[in-house]
């Protein structure tokens, strides 16, 4: 027989601290794939400039591309495509019972391995904007 928890009339969002890894891991797993849902929406409306020509196209992503705004919000791009195929793989290796008593542990790398790529990666992106 399973239990429930009685939330009574109002929710008591101070539960957050009793979160394990675990709940941590499917938060920012769905977070992210919202945020990649997003972007993809993003993307396809920079792309359609490419139906009034090829300059049309060329200055919008030259203009996009000179913002510090845009630069870091690739930044963050990068950083939720990273964890979010990171931590995808981890899910996987766990549902094939690899790994099982490590979950914790592989999420934390996955974090901290995310965090490096992008650290590395932050010179990249943000060479040659105007200020």
């Amino acid at each position: 027989m399973s239990q429930s928890y009685n939330r009574g009339l109002i929710e008591d969002f101070s539960r957050w601290r009793e979160f394990s890894a675990g709940m941590w891991a499917w938060i920012f797993h769905k977070f992210t794939g919202w945020v990649l849902v997003g972007y993809l929406f993003t993307h396809i409306a920079v792309l359609s400039t490419a139906l009034s020509g090829a300059t049309a196209y060329t200055n919008t992503i030259q203009a996009l591309e000179s913002l510090l705004v845009v630069r870091i919000l690739e930044v963050g791009l990068l950083a939720v495509a990273v964890f979010h195929i990171l931590n995808g793989l981890r899910l996987l290796f766990v549902d094939l019972g690899v790994g099982l008593e490590a979950q914790d542990r592989s999420f934390y790398a996955s974090l901290i391995l995310t965090g490096v790529i992008v650290v590395a990666s932050v010179p990249t992106f943000l060479s040659g904007v105007s200020l």
